[in-house]
């Protein structure tokens, strides 16, 4: 029985390249979509306040989380906001080395219900950015936000109440930087 069915080397090599290319591409566009689309709770950066504020309040809580291989303490200062839709809110997270050397970290975030990210718009956050923290430091991050008055008008949303804002602190030697967080 004879093989009829021969591929041309040349075409291996550029499925392999091809392959290699895509998988170094994935993270950055993964990262754009997320982004653009709120896709698992991705969280929106905006310049500055909306012209709009709502009389219905929702519910946001905080939530923070340190991965296992850091002697850290990362809690925020309030459990919980209850905030009009579209106003400027502030929320400040306490980060402890205690540890008994500096670590260089980055927070990462997300959003429950995921649905949620698209409209839940940061000012000002701390989110990858990588920090290098010493022994025995404390530091404060502030996360300056505000729902979009479109949550209410998005039928994936509007039925919404309350929002969990998730933060978790990983430690890291080298990261991708992301913009626009």
């Amino acid at each position: 029985m004879t093989n009829k069915f021969k591929i041309n080397p040349k075409y291996l090599i550029l499925l392999v390249v091809l392959m290699i290319g895509l998988s170094f591409a994935s993270v950055p566009l993964y990262d754009l979509f997320c982004r653009v689309t709120g896709f698992g709770g991705t969280t929106q950066k905006a310049e500055n306040s909306p012209n709009k504020i709502l009389n219905k309040t929702i519910k946001v809580r905080f939530d923070s989380n340190v991965s296992s291989n850091l002697n850290f303490n990362f809690k925020s200062m309030k459990n919980y906001s209850d905030i009009k839709i579209g106003e400027v809110n502030n929320i400040k997270f306490r980060v402890t080395n205690e540890g008994k050397k500096p670590e260089n970290v980055v927070s990462t975030f997300n959003t429950s219900p995921p649905s949620a990210g698209i409209h839940f718009k940061k000012i000002a956050c701390f989110c990858f950015e990588k920090q290098t923290i010493n022994p025995r430091e404390t530091r404060e991050f502030t996360v300056a936000y505000y729902i979009d008055p479109k949550i209410v008008e998005d039928p994936a949303t509007k039925g919404i109440s309350e929002i969990t804002l998730s933060y978790t602190l990983f430690k890291v030697d080298k990261l991708y930087k992301r913009k626009n967080s």
